[in-house]
């Protein structure tokens, strides 16, 4: 025993240097673990300060790559409208040269105008559409899309460079032929030329115009002429004719008369040759005028060829002209671009330029801007390139020249035209030379035109190779940009995965972090418990005796169960082998085989509970003595556990998905039905007999029904088995299919179509059942394998379990807890994240697009604050209790120094040092931050390494830090003289209000260390934005400024690019404005609001951090650059030197006084008087410094108590704090030591009582087991014994009968030769008669043997039928067992999903209130925060007016320094004095002694009279320095004064701004309120709708099943009727031929002894002959007997198979019943949903009613203060809504105010504000109806404002309340949208049915429930409708526990 107990302590001492050992590693892995933590800290810090460098750069370079994109899509239409006007000149210059090449042929007119209008046109139209097509993909344009847009690009350019060379070649051709002109490089010339070249056009198109009417009016005279001529023509063929005639006539008179006048014959042949002539001249003429006539034609065609080759060449110069204005445009761009690049490089002057320009194009908006900026500061304009200008007056000298020579052609035409028309007049032959000569003038002027027009392609020539090298510039700025492109998505992929390592670095921290504390607090409670442990050890052991002895009996119990089970296992095996060899017809044996496996399994799991319990045992025993080790243990166990349980949840989800894959086959086969009955349905006409033999099969189904019903209810009469619960449940079913039968018989006869197609549904359901009845079955596998699984899994779980409850317990609280707080903490990592982003947008937009998020912010930070002024109420009352205590304990101090408040000198010297303290306090206060910060750092420092001993140290500090402060202010306090009461008083409160603000202050940082580590990332990016963002909208100005100015010819382009590259930018700002809407949507509503409320909460804080820097910036101001400082050290300086003046002039008196009294002894009495003078005054002078003196030594030692006292106060309280922390440090420790014993005590007592538990159920079982052994043994030696007794009794029968017969043979041979014939006739008789006997004999034996046989043969058939029965009874028992393991899987699996369900409800209550909790407490913050942000701003006023005060002082102590300044030249003035007097008395003495007295006298009147001119000029010049100081004074008065008033005047127009803003968010908050609501509407909608159609899809799902279950029902009943039919047959065909067998053996016996008688051969052969015949009979009758078994083996089989499908068809019932109930309750559910959200509304609707007529406090102290800021003569408009507030009609506040003109006002406003100043009642201020000029009120701009900004631009979305059922009437604070609809609406209107108002909701309430719609629709906002009718009074909703705003919103929520 003394062995055991030495082991023992040898095994506790190992363990505890095992535990030593264990702490030690632990030691040194929280060593490395800190040490990685540290390096994982600089890390975080290093990657979080590249990720913001990163993200401002991806953010800049993202903005700047979206610009380039927009730029390079205009370049690209820009380029494309380039290319198509050069083609377009190109190919004018290509015809313009082929046409003069080939000849004159010209084009027409039309076709150059408009091929030139077609590429302006197509030119000017293409930039604006290339510009707009550009940023049409917006954010989407991938990488690809800009290399296709720069291969166009550059596929562009190279066009463009090549069609600019040509330019460039024409441009070339055409200088070398003009000379070069000379040009200053004057704008202003520039505009001159232009000008002129414009006159010149407007010259050419006038002188075309006149050249134009010309040549018609030349063309109108020629056509006159030729009338002329053919017109003098005909008149001259007529007279000819006529004379011909004439002639003709005296021809044939004078053949009449021939005979008569012979003469007559001799006129004839000379009057024919006169007409032959005649006629020839005639002809000759008619020939001249053809020829005259082409010819003229001829002059007429060249004259419109020379026209048009003169328009050609004008519309060519028109072109070029175009060209060259364009080509200006350009190169006074290129111009600038190279005034921009002349700087950086001289050499490469043009080109640098353009590239610039280029670069500058794609970077966007700022270069730009710069550009613009050096247009305008530097006027480079003069300096434009000399070569430009040389080609300008080229060009223009050209264009001059090429006018002269058209002016020269057109005089040249007309000349020759007039010389025409002389020469056709005068001479016709001398016109050919002319016409050649007018052809090679032409030829001439043509060569003169081709080469201006070489020219000209020169010029363009050149300007294609400027082109080209733009281009060449271009490409590589777009190489450039793709290289960047590229850089940029790689710094994106890297922030990306930047990103995710800080998250998860994050989480690493959180989680180190909270394991480090857990480390620490397990690591103490260890150590305590250890300590008590080794203490209680000894009274341990005697209980670990005890659990020995007791542990030592449960191993032999176990090993004599272990030997018995051993035992009963090999007997088990024995008796199951003899079972199977002797029942081999059962069909049973290997379940029965498969059931003794499972005992053993059962026996061989309760050997492993046993050892799991002894190992447990010993591990209690362990736990005893090493806790620690314990404790990890049973965390690990726990998490196992865990992992247990989820993959438990798992397989239960496996299932359920496996049930949905079969829900989702069943839906599959039913959209396969339905594909097929739309098939089937064409074939309608066809079937419609086979509808009739549906509805007869109908009939035919009813019948078998019944059939089966009665069938069922026999078999149940005759089986009150195991399947009576399947029979009833059938027959249900049946009678269910009855019903349903007769209401298809019903269908049937109005829609024959759908019965026919339900029957064909019903008939392919019956032939896909197979495949379900196969799913079902490998479920019900996998299901059985998962009961044993569940079942291990169940009692590994109790066992682990049971031990551990508590534990777990508690770990999971922890965990949870520890959970919620890393949940808390990443949501506001999250959310700061999303804050900044916010931040960025907010700052990123101007202040004037107010965006609705930032209203929220904005509406809910107002309501935080108010909660949080509330919260800081609270503190401040706190801190008035202790600043009364304070100065109760003063008092006695204070009431010593009454006595010094008379003197005023002090007052003042005094208020000059308190100025100097509380600036020595600011710096206090601002170097105790510092340090605050400083041991934030130390603390988490030392918290890392020293864990719960925080607070002391921290304490400490704080305290070493006061102390401090109180030693500098000694320092100050030393410098003091004296100090009044009313200074002390307020120093000691300044004194305690630092303090407690320092408190508030260290607490905060302590609490928000975290968040603002966090803000720190977001204030620098805010800042950087902030700066970008200012700096471009100063360059925005500057712009605007510069368009506005520069309105100049040249900027025109650049304005309208700036254009486009703004409507693009707000293009671009629409498109990501829309993104964040769709991304904050997006955000659910709970989370929303507690990422505002966080986002709030850090934005007020940075608020209160900024104003605190103003106040100490204020503090800093009020100090004017160290004056104070200065003024000490001056007038400590003064002090000095009066000091040693008063010296000097003591020592002097005293000279003086002795020379005084050697005076009056001689005499000389007006020197005496003078003397006697100035010592008294010195005298004095020395009595009020001793005074002086003695005071300051009393406020020294007064302040020197004060000092002490506080010291003494501090020094207690932080030992008292110090105390109080050990004390709960002491108290927290016991307890939980403590708890943790009693825990442990508990655990171990209940794991001790389970274990003996257990043991008892265990040897229970054992029992039950050998019993169950025993009855089987006993059972089976039964069987065998009957099995045996059946055996023998036939064969004993057989012996006996056949021995006597034997005998009865052999006497009878052996007598029968020897005998008589006598005797032979007698022994024949007597044969006979024995024959007789024995075939009597023979009888009765056959029929014992028959009765044998049958009750052998019926023995064994009962027997059989016995085993069968039992085998029936089994399987019964075996499926009542697996139903009833089935129903309690099933009720666990329901039990656990409810479990779950429950938990994950209660998770979601717990979620819900700890987001209420936030909430509230967020709110409280807020509302804290605005509180303390309002003091802030009191102070901020209180410092300003003290620095006002201290300005006043300042110069009161300027004045002083002035005085004591003039007191000390007085002083000095008087030393003079006394000095020159004693130096006189000594002179005076000297010649008293000489007797020169008279003298003496006379120079001391002299000297007198000096000593008052002196003292006159000293007083003039002092009146002089202190007007002077007056009037500086005054200056800065009225400057600090007019400071003032701009200072007020901002903080007015901040307000107003505030104020709009919140309206603007009100207003935004009910709309998205009342969108949350009809969401939320549309969702419960469609839920129900969902809920609907899964329940139709469910019932129509269970009605096929059931149907198809029903159908396979009767189709296996009639297989198991058939079987039963075949199974009687065989057995009757089976006795009948048993009983043929009978008879012929009985026959056979009579045969063989009736052949015994026969002779032997007969007998032999009768015999062999009947023997084969019975033989061959024998083998018949055995087939037909194996064929029979067969049957019979078959027949069992089938009915096996019937049985499976009846329990297969019970299991479908099951799973049948199973889905209705779910969906009854998922209806339930739906119903308990509905009534939830009536239940809501109806909270809702009493809400609403409760929050009438109630009053915002708010509102009445804004609408007072209002009154007072209010000018007086607008005073009255403030009175009247004041009055229209508190519901006084207008003519009663008109008769007030009209009694207030008479006797003033003051009365009834102090009434009404003393008596009604608690209730104050809220609404919108009235609109004023007086003028409103530059000096109107606050109240009235923001009611101004009101106007402005409440009208709504659309209606507000509205509940449609149709869709809500309606809750009675509806109630009188619903939306003005719905009471308008109906006359009760009007008039409930009328009594304040409008919405809440949204400026007045009060801060406590925080966000409205119901968002109002307004009146927008009914016209007009609520706030411009008259008071009375549109707005309600109210107060804030009461925010209590029970109908709180938020707990209604919740229950919205949640419903």
């Amino acid at each position: 025993m003394n062995f055991y107990l030495c082991q023992q302590c040898e095994d506790a001492a190992t363990e505890l240097q095992v535990s030593n050992s264990r702490l030690a590693e632990v030691e040194a892995a929280f060593a490395s673990q800190k040490s990685e933590y540290d390096r994982l800290r600089k890390l975080h810090a290093e990657l979080e300060e590249k990720l913001e460098a990163s993200e401002i750069q991806i953010k800049g370079q993202s903005a700047e790559y979206r610009t380039l994109l927009q730029q390079k899509d205009v370049e690209i239409s820009h380029l494309k409208a380039r290319q198509s006007g050069l083609q377009e000149e190109v190919q004018k210059l290509q015809r313009s040269a082929q046409s003069a090449s080939v000849g004159p042929a010209l084009l027409p007119v039309t076709t150059t105008s408009s091929t030139t209008t077609s590429s302006s046109a197509s030119s000017f139209l293409s930039r604006p559409s290339g510009s707009h097509q550009g940023f049409h993909g917006g954010d989407d344009m991938d990488l690809s899309d800009v290399i296709w847009s720069q291969q166009e690009i550059n596929r562009l350019s190279t066009e463009v460079t090549r069609l600019e060379a040509e330019a460039a070649h024409w441009r070339r051709m055409s200088q070398t032929s003009t000379a070069a002109g000379a040009g200053n490089g004057d704008q202003g010339e520039i505009l001159k030329l232009q000008r002129t070249i414009k006159d010149l056009r407007e010259e050419m198109s006038r002188e075309v115009d006149e050249h134009q009417h010309e040549l018609a009016a030349l063309q109108d005279v020629q056509r006159q002429k030729m009338a002329d001529i053919a017109r003098r023509h005909r008149d001259e063929l007529a007279e000819y004719e006529e004379r011909i005639e004439e002639l003709e006539e005296q021809i044939h008179s004078g053949a009449g008369q021939a005979t008569s006048a012979p003469s007559d014959s001799s006129k004839l042949p000379e009057l024919q040759k006169t007409v032959s002539s005649l006629q020839e001249a005639a002809d000759q003429r008619e020939k001249q005028l053809a020829e005259l006539s082409a010819r003229l034609e001829e002059a007429q065609r060249r004259q419109a060829e020379l026209q048009l080759e003169k328009d050609d060449a004008q519309e060519e110069n028109a072109g070029l002209l175009q060209n060259y204005t364009r080509l200006q445009a350009s190169v006074t761009e290129l111009q600038t671009r190279v005034q921009e690049q002349e700087g950086k490089a001289l050499q490469k002057a043009q080109l640098d330029h353009e590239i610039q320009v280029l670069r500058a194009n794609l970077a966007a908006s700022e270069k730009e801007i710069e550009r613009l900026k050096s247009l305008s500061e530097a006027e480079p304009k003069e300096e434009v390139e000399h070569a430009d200008i040389l080609e300008l007056n080229t060009i223009i000298g050209t264009l001059r020249q090429e006018k002269e020579v058209l002016e020269q052609a057109k005089l040249d035409l007309q000349e020759r035209l007039k010389m025409a028309e002389e020469q056709r007049v005068s001479s016709d032959a001398a016109q050919p030379d002319e016409s050649v000569e007018l052809v090679e003038d032409l030829k001439t002027e043509l060569e003169r035109r081709e080469k201006t027009l070489r020219n000209m392609e020169e010029e363009r020539d050149t300007l294609m190779s400027e082109l080209e090298e733009l281009d060449q510039q271009n490409q590589e700025a777009t190489q450039h940009m793709i290289s960047v492109k590229e850089q940029l998505k790689e710094a994106e992929a890297a922030l990306t995965s930047l990103t995710a390592e800080l998250n998860t670095t994050k989480d690493k921290n959180m989680s180190l972090k909270q394991e480090l504390e857990t480390q620490k607090e397990k690591m103490s409670q260890s150590a305590f418990t250890l300590n008590e442990l080794h203490m209680g050890k000894q009274q341990l052991e005697g209980s670990a005796k005890e659990l020995r002895n007791k542990l030592g009996h449960a191993q032999e119990q176990n090993r004599e169960a272990r030997k018995e089970i051993t035992e009963l296992k090999k007997t088990l095996r024995e008796r199951e082998e003899e079972l199977s060899a002797a029942k081999a017809e059962l069909d049973r044996a290997g379940d029965r085989g498969t059931e003794a496996q499972g005992t053993t399994e059962k026996l061989a799991e309760k050997e492993r509970e046993v050892s799991d319990l002894r190992r447990e045992l010993d591990e209690m025993r362990s736990s005893q003595e090493k806790v620690k080790s314990e404790d990890y243990e049973l965390k690990m166990e726990n998490r196992r556990l865990k992992v247990e349980s989820e993959q438990a949840l798992g397989k239960g989800e496996e299932l359920t998905k496996q049930m949905k894959e079969s829900q989702a086959a069943l839906n599959r086969t039913v959209r396969e039905k339905e594909t097929r009955i739309e098939a089937l349905k064409l074939e309608k006409t066809q079937l419609e007999s086979e509808l009739r033999q549906a509805e007869s099969t109908l009939t035919e189904q009813s019948k078998q029904y019944q059939q089966t019903i009665e069938e069922l209810t026999r078999a149940r009469s005759m089986d009150a088995s195991a399947l009576q619960m399947e029979h009833e449940r059938a027959v249900k079913l049946n009678q269910e299919k009855d019903m349903e039968i007769a209401q298809l018989k019903r269908d049937m006869e109005q829609l024959a179509s759908d019965h026919r197609d339900t029957n064909e549904m019903l008939s392919i359901t019956v032939a896909g059942q197979k495949q379900l009845t196969d799913l079902l079955q490998e479920k019900d596998v996998f299901l059985e394998t998962l009961k044993q699984n569940a079942s291990d899994l169940q009692v590994e779980l109790e066992n682990s379990i049971a031990a551990m409850t508590k534990e777990a317990d508690a770990l999971r609280q922890a965990l949870d807890e520890k959970d919620k707080q890393l949940g808390g903490m990443k949501e506001e990592n999250s959310h700061l994240k999303e804050e900044i982003d916010r931040f960025r947008d907010q700052q990123s937009r101007p202040q004037s697009l107010a965006e609705p998020r930032t209203l929220d912010i904005i509406t809910e930070l107002e309501t935080e604050i108010t909660q949080l002024k509330s919260s800081r109420n609270g503190l401040d009352e706190e801190v008035q209790t202790l600043r009364r205590t304070m100065e109760e304990q003063q008092a006695s101090l204070l009431v010593s120094q009454q006595s010094l408040q008379a003197q005023q000198t002090e007052l003042e010297q005094a208020d000059a040092r308190h100025q100097q303290t509380t600036l020595n306090y600011d710096r206090l206060i601002h170097a105790r931050d510092e340090e605050i910060s400083r041991l934030q750092e130390t603390v988490d420092r030392l918290s890392e390494s020293r864990g719960p001993a925080d607070s002391p140290t921290l304490q400490g500090d704080i305290i070493l830090q006061e102390e401090k402060t109180q030693t500098l202010n000694q320092e100050n306090g030393n410098e003091k003289h004296d100090l009044s009461k009313v200074e002390i008083e307020k120093l000691v409160r300044g004194i305690k209000e630092k303090e407690t603000e320092i408190s508030q202050l260290n607490e905060k940082n302590l609490s928000l260390t975290k968040q603002l580590d966090q803000l720190v990332v977001s204030r620098d990016e805010v800042g950087k934005l902030s700066q970008m963002i200012l700096q471009k909208d100063l360059e925005i100005q500057a712009l605007h400024a510069r368009v506005s100015m520069g309105v100049g010819g040249g900027h025109s382009q650049d304005v309208m690019f700036l254009q486009q590259q703004l409507q693009a930018y707000a293009v671009e700002r629409e498109q990501v404005l829309a993104v964040l809407n769709e991304k904050t949507r997006e955000n659910s509503q709970l989370r929303s609001d507690y990422h505002r409320l966080m986002d709030i909460l850090a934005g007020k804080e940075a608020a209160l951090l900024k104003l605190q820097q103003e106040n100490q910036r204020l503090s800093n101001m009020s100090d004017p650059s160290g004056s104070q400082e200065m003024f000490k050290e001056t007038i400590q300086n003064l002090s000095r030197i009066i000091r040693e003046k008063d010296i000097e002039i003591d020592a002097l008196t005293q000279k003086c006084q002795t020379l005084v009294t050697v005076l009056q002894t001689s005499g000389g009495e007006t020197g005496a008087g003078s003397g006697g003078v100035s010592s008294n005054q010195f005298e004095e002078l020395l009595q009020e410094r001793d005074t002086l003196k003695q005071q300051v030594k009393k406020m020294e030692e007064w302040k020197q108590q004060v000092i002490t006292t506080v010291k003494n106060m501090q020094h207690e309280s932080a030992q008292l704090q110090e105390e109080l922390i050990k004390l709960q440090g002491q108290v927290s420790a016991d307890s939980d030591c403590s708890s943790k014993l009693t825990v442990d005590y508990t655990r171990l007592i209940q794991s001790y009582e389970l274990k003996e538990r257990r043991l008892g159920s265990l040897s229970q079982e054992l029992a039950q087991v050998q019993q169950t052994i025993t009855q089987l043994s006993t059972t089976k030696e039964v069987l065998m014994g009957k099995l045996d007794s059946v055996a023998h009794t036939p064969e004993g029968a057989v012996a006996q009968s056949s021995a006597p017969s034997l005998k009865a043979d052999a006497p009878s041979h052996d007598t029968s030769p020897t005998v008589n014939n006598e005797k032979l006739q007698e022994e024949l008789v007597r044969l006979q008669t024995q024959l007789a006997e024995r075939e009597n004999l023979i009888r009765t034996i056959q029929e014992n043997n028959q009765r044998l046989a049958n009750s052998a043969s019926a023995s064994e058939s009962e027997q059989r039928s016995h085993a069968e029965e039992i085998r029936q009874l089994r399987e019964r028992l075996d499926a009542l067992q697996r139903s009833v393991r089935e129903k309690d899987l099933l009720i666990k699996t329901k039990g656990d999903q409810l479990g779950h369900i429950s938990e994950a409800l209660r998770n979601r209550e717990n979620d819900i209130e700890v987001l209420k909790q936030a909430v509230t407490n967020l709110k409280e913050r807020a509302l804290i925060l605005e509180m303390d942000g309002r003091k802030l701003k009191e102070e901020n006023e209180l410092v300003a007016a003290r620095s006002r005060e201290k300005e006043s002082e300042f110069r009161a102590l300027q004045e002083t320094n002035m005085q004591v300044s003039l007191l000390l030249r007085e002083k000095e003035f008087e030393l003079s004095a006394v000095s020159e007097k004693a130096a006189t008395v000594e002179k005076m003495l000297k010649d008293k002694d000489q007797g020169k007295t008279g003298e003496l006298n006379q120079l001391l009147n002299e000297m007198k009279s000096m000593q008052e001119k002196a003292v006159m000029f000293q007083q003039e010049r002092d009146q002089v320095m202190m007007a002077l100081k007056q009037k500086q004074m005054e200056t800065t008065a009225v400057q600090t004064e007019l400071q003032h008033v701009r200072d007020k005047e901002q903080r007015l127009n901040l307000e107003l701004e505030r104020l709009r803003n919140h309206l603007l968010e009100i207003e935004d908050s009910y709309t998205r309120e009342a969108l949350a609501a009809e969401d939320r509407e549309t969702e419960l909608r469609r839920r129900v709708a969902q809920l609907d159609a899964k329940l139709a899809t469910s019932s129509s799902a269970v009605e096929n099943a059931s149907q198809q279950a029903s159908m396979q029902v009767e189709s296996l009943q009639e297989q198991l009727s058939g079987a039963v039919k075949q199974r009687d047959d065989a057995l009757a065909h089976l006795r009948t031929s048993q009983e043929q067998v009978n008879q012929y053996a009985v026959s056979l016996s009579n045969l063989q002894m009736f052949y015994c008688l026969l002779p032997r051969s007969e007998e032999k052969a009768m015999y062999s002959a009947e023997l084969e015949r019975h033989k061959k009979e024998k083998e018949e009758w055995k087939r037909k007997a194996v064929r029979l078994e067969d049957q019979a083996s078959a027949l069992q089989i089938n009915l096996d198979e019937a049985n499976a499908a009846l329990d297969s068809a019970s299991r479908l019932t099951d799973q049948l019943d199973l889905k209705e109930e779910q969906i009854e309750e998922l209806k339930k559910q739906v119903d308990v949903r509905q009534e939830m959200l009536e239940e809501a509304q109806k909270k809702l609707m009493n809400l609403l009613n409760s929050t009438e007529g109630k009053v915002d406090k708010v509102l009445m102290h804004n609408l007072f203060l209002g009154y007072f800021h209010t000018p007086k003569t607008k005073r009255a408009d403030v009175l009247r809504l004041m009055g229209s507030v508190l519901g006084l009609s207008r003519e009663d506040v008109d008769k007030m105010l009209e009694e207030d003109n008479r006797h003033g006002v003051t009365g009834w406003v102090s009434s009404w504000l003393g008596g009604r100043g608690a209730q104050s009642v809220p609404n919108t201020p009235q609109r004023p109806t007086s003028g409103q000029g530059l000096n109107s009120s606050f109240s009235e701009m923001f009611v101004k404002f009101l106007e402005v900004e409440s009208t709504p631009s659309l209606p507000a979305p509205k509940l449609s309340v149709r869709d809500i059922k309606p809750l009675g009437a509806p109630p009188p604070r619903r939306t003005s949208s719905a009471a308008s609809s109906t006359a009760a609406g009007a008039a409930a209107a009328g009594k304040r049915a409008g919405d809440s108002n949204p400026f007045l909701a009060p801060r406590s309430a925080a966000v409205p429930l119901l968002g109002g719609s307004g009146s927008g629709s009914s016209g007009g906002h609520l706030l411009m409708k008259p008071i009375s009718d549109a707005l309600p009074t109210f107060t804030p909703v009461p925010v209590s526990a029970e109908a709180s705003g938020g707990a209604v919103l919740k229950d919205l929520l949640k419903q």
